[in-house]
């Protein structure tokens, strides 16, 4: 937990002091919670992620074995394509908001790198859209194809 000193908070305008060793509680909110006064919009949504990673070559078996294991333990996991040196995961994230969606797909990669056994590659595209906006992209021809087959595949 982040400490405050005493009157720093008045002094940034804020509300009062803290007693001198008093911490300030931080929370969140989880998935679903709502704050008083939202409204029913503000709910989980669908939220289309595209995450591209990439990095020095790794051996395609191994590549191949560590996607399909996220595929395992990502529930909404939808298709990846890999190469040697690069990947592409595409899927679905429930989220109240791009911004959960995007924070949650940024830790995608690194919170599963051990246990998936994933390659040491660093994140280098992001692309979160609503489900309208990717059902409209489809329709219109210009979004990427529809991700079928559904699982792991090279490019």
């Amino acid at each position: 937990m982040r400490r405050v000193r005493p009157g720093a908070q008045a002094s940034r305008g804020g509300a009062g002091s803290r007693a001198a060793g008093e911490e300030r509680a931080l929370t969140s909110v989880a998935a679903g919670d709502r704050f008083q006064g939202e409204e029913p919009g503000d709910t989980p949504r669908l939220w289309h992620v595209t995450l591209s990673v990439s990095g020095k070559e790794a051996p395609l078996p191994e590549v191949r074995r560590a996607l399909e294991q996220l595929a395992h333990d990502h529930p909404f996991f939808l298709t990846s394509r890999y190469a040697v040196d690069h990947a592409e995961i595409r899927y679905w994230e429930e989220a109240r908001d791009l911004h959960d969606a995007a924070a949650v797909a940024l830790r995608l990669w690194g919170e599963h790198r051990q246990t998936a056994g994933l390659p040491p590659w660093e994140i280098v595209g992001l692309e979160v859209i609503d489900r309208a906006t990717y059902h409209q992209r489809i329709a219109e021809g210009y979004g990427p194809p529809p991700a079928s087959p559904v699982g792991v595949h090279p490019f």
